[in-house]
């Protein structure tokens, strides 16, 4: 199965993403570590958005394709982009989990952007304006959403594996 995470930087993707790895033996792909190590590369494109979910798309298929469970960390902004994971699921056939992570409490939000360290050396730290200007569009289908605003990481995986039955999945 391919569950995608998506969401604003600080709602709690990749925390969420790590910890539900661990517990369901899941490759972890994270759009932010591609897209930093291709910066990191020779080529240094001054924009390795599409590079790096590009990347992330042949990661997941190749990973599908040999019957891992992937989990696909991003922001995942646009249509398009959400659209590219649902052909990388078709493709591999296997089932797609769509799941949005939202923080509610603005406060909380803010408070964890602001707070937060960065675990990819060389990636800039993101500003609370950063995130508010990011262009995010709504969502067009059903997808699952959860709200990590006042709950433990535990809870928000517990909640996700708890709809994983009800996706066709058994985790």
């Amino acid at each position: 199965m391919l569950i995608v995470l998506s969401g604003l930087p600080g709602t709690g993707k990749t925390t969420i993403a790590r910890e539900l790895a661990g517990a369901i033996e899941a490759v972890h792909i994270r759009i932010d570590s591609i897209e930093q190590a291709i910066l990191e590369s020779r080529l240094s494109p001054e924009s390795v958005q599409d590079a790096g979910y590009r990347v992330g798309y042949a990661l997941a298929e190749d990973n599908l394709r040999l019957g891992r469970t992937v989990i696909a960390d991003s922001v995942n902004p646009l249509p398009l982009t959400r659209d590219s994971w649902l052909r990388v699921a078709n493709r591999a056939q296997v089932a797609l989990v769509e799941v949005e992570i939202e923080c509610t409490d603005a406060d909380e939000h803010r408070r964890r952007v602001e707070e937060r360290f960065g675990d990819l050396p060389g990636l800039p730290a993101l500003t609370w304006r950063d995130v508010v200007e990011r262009e995010y569009q709504p969502w067009r289908r059903e997808h699952l959403v959860i709200d990590t605003a006042g709950r433990t990481v535990e809870q928000c995986v517990t909640r996700l594996r708890a709809a994983l039955p009800a996706a066709g999945v058994v985790a």
